[in-house]
């Protein structure tokens, strides 16, 4: 049997270390990014399933609101979250009566029922290319390539994704490039194959330039 494939972590303090020199040494805009903010902090969640059952909670509202919804969905099972085969027993009206929109009900009743039938493994994952991640994930309802790539970095901790689709990464670049519009895709290619393969960082770097005015 081959041996599964590790990934590094960017939650590990040495590989995020490995990852700030690279980036330093490859990117003069990176570079000032770096000096600037310092170290950052990046939550790592390794509970899989609870990951994808908040990100679709939290899909198109406030995180205020999605913590309110949350809260309410977890007190109906005693403060915890369902396990998938509990979910699936509880009534439509019940899990509604969260705040749950009918939408977002379809999203976590398809979720637990590919977990239950095993057409989900997410344990697996763990052993898994990004690519091969992401086409599994996006089998999901209510699952598109921007949640698979936040899967990928904030519950998995893969060191490499830079998520194209994000406003919030053209805003970075734009700004902290001196782009007069958003990044092209062959702008975005050149950017990452610099970054590769610590994107991740790069990625985090760049929205916390956004939340904090750096490089106006």
């Amino acid at each position: 049997m081959a041996a599964r494939p590790n990934f590094e972590s960017v939650n590990d303090n040495i590989v995020w270390k490995k990852a700030v020199s690279h980036l330093s040494k490859n990117d003069v805009m990176l570079a000032r990014l770096i000096k600037k903010l310092g170290r950052l902090d990046i939550n790592v969640t390794n509970d899989y399933y609870e990951s994808l059952v908040r990100a679709f909670i939290f899909q198109q509202i406030s995180g205020s609101a999605g913590n309110s919804i949350l809260k309410r969905f977890k007190s109906l099972y005693n403060g915890r979250l369902p396990s998938p085969r509990r979910f699936l027993s509880t009534p439509e009206g019940r899990v509604r009566s969260a705040g749950i929109s009918p939408q977002k009900y379809s999203y976590l009743k398809d979720l637990c029922t590919r977990i239950e039938d095993g057409r989900l493994e997410l344990d697996k994952f763990r052993h898994m290319e990004n690519e091969d991640i992401i086409e599994e994930l996006d089998e999901v309802r209510g699952i598109g390539r921007w949640t698979a790539e936040m899967f990928l970095m904030f519950s998995l901790g893969r060191t490499d994704v830079v998520p194209r689709d994000d406003l919030g990464i053209k805003k970075a670049i734009k700004r902290v490039y001196g782009l007069k519009d958003y990044p092209s895709g062959s702008k975005f290619s050149e950017l990452s194959e610099k970054w590769t393969p610590y994107g991740t960082v790069a990625s985090l770097y760049l929205w916390h330039s956004v939340d904090n005015g750096i490089l106006k």
